[in-house]
């Protein structure tokens, strides 16, 4: 193919990651048995901390980043798929491991694709990216382990994020109580309404407990923070309920003790987007069509250009974007 399509490239210089938009050809591409035009891309945190060459997570220059994409077959090996089919990515290490969404064509393995979920347009499928359908995810988990709307209160932390702002909306639609956790004031509005009934402010949350065992405040919880925040939380869980933990904006670390587990019977469930087999994100990507309100995710969406992105990937990393960015290519 002698197809030109402008691409943002990551090149690594002494250890520092700058970027640049350029045109490309298809046949610069990696290796795979299908080529796509992209439509569209998300911005995530984690394509924050890769245009921001954060965390070592991509080891090859230069580098296309952008960890998910929509749009449609243009050429294929593979008898998956064929020339003009819909198709969504997300995971499988694409854009970290392997050239991602910033660019007008990717190329990768059918097994990593899905089809495009009839409801859904290219664009809104990736207004829901892989943030949102981690927080599908997060709600599926919580609820195979026995959350129902009559449990009690669910806690989303960093709600104002992408994670947590779909998480607010697919659980206020199903018929939650939700108490939205934010540091910003000014997002209080915001999250009510996406569907939150209650704020809790970060800083509740935010400050080592003196105590293992804290009051049963939550039947559930959707955690993008960990830290000190995910080992609060827990403490804070009710008897026998669970907390899905999906992110790490406020560390790594997790210091807590085991007695939320032991006394309590508390769940702590990990939640990846990343490895999901194909017949479970099918079921996922359903979820989120029947339990996701499409007006809502239109209202916390915000369409940039792929030159916006470097500025975007740092402000994310700061905490400064409010709900999905969404990378029209």
């Amino acid at each position: 193919m002698a197809d030109q399509f402008p691409a943002l490239v990551l090149t690594e210089e002494d250890r520092k990651v700058t970027s640049t938009i350029r045109e490309m050809s298809a046949d610069e591409l990696p290796d795979g048995d299908v080529t796509v035009r992209v439509t569209y891309s998300g911005l995530n945190y984690k394509d924050g901390m890769i245009v921001n060459g954060i965390g070592r997570l991509v080891r090859d220059y230069p580098h296309v980043p952008g960890i998910d994409f929509a749009g449609v077959v243009e050429s294929s090996e593979s008898d998956k798929y064929k020339p003009g089919d819909a198709v969504v990515l997300t995971g499988w290490r694409v854009g970290e491991m392997h050239w991602g969404g910033y660019a007008g064509m990717a190329r990768v393995k059918s097994d990593w694709l899905v089809p495009l979920p009839d409801g859904l347009t290219d664009k809104r499928a990736m207004a829901i990216g892989t943030a949102g359908f981690t927080s599908m995810l997060c709600v599926a988990a919580l609820e195979d382990h026995g959350l129902v709307p009559d449990s009690g209160t669910v806690l989303v932390t960093g709600a104002a994020g992408g994670v947590g702002s779909v998480a607010v909306s697919i659980l206020a639609k199903r018929g939650y109580t939700v108490a939205a956790s934010t540091g910003r004031a000014e997002q209080h509005d915001y999250l009510r309404a996406l569907g939150a009934s209650e704020i809790v402010d970060r800083a509740e949350l935010s400050e080592p407990s003196k105590r293992p065992l804290e009051e049963e405040r939550f039947a559930g919880t959707i955690d993008t923070v960990g830290g000190t925040t995910l080992a609060r939380v827990l403490a804070h869980t009710k008897y026998g309920c669970s907390v899905a933990a999906c992110g790490l904006a406020g560390g790594a670390n997790l210091e807590s003790t085991v007695l939320p587990f032991l006394l309590r019977g508390v769940n702590l469930l990990g939640i990846d987007s990343v490895m999901q087999p194909f017949e479970n994100r099918m079921r996922i990507w359903q979820r989120l069509v029947d339990d996701l309100p499409m007006d809502r995710l239109d209202s916390l969406t915000e369409e940039i250009g792929l030159e916006d992105v470097p500025s975007a990937a740092s402000d994310i990393l700061k905490g400064q974007v409010r709900g999905r960015l969404v990378v029209g290519l």
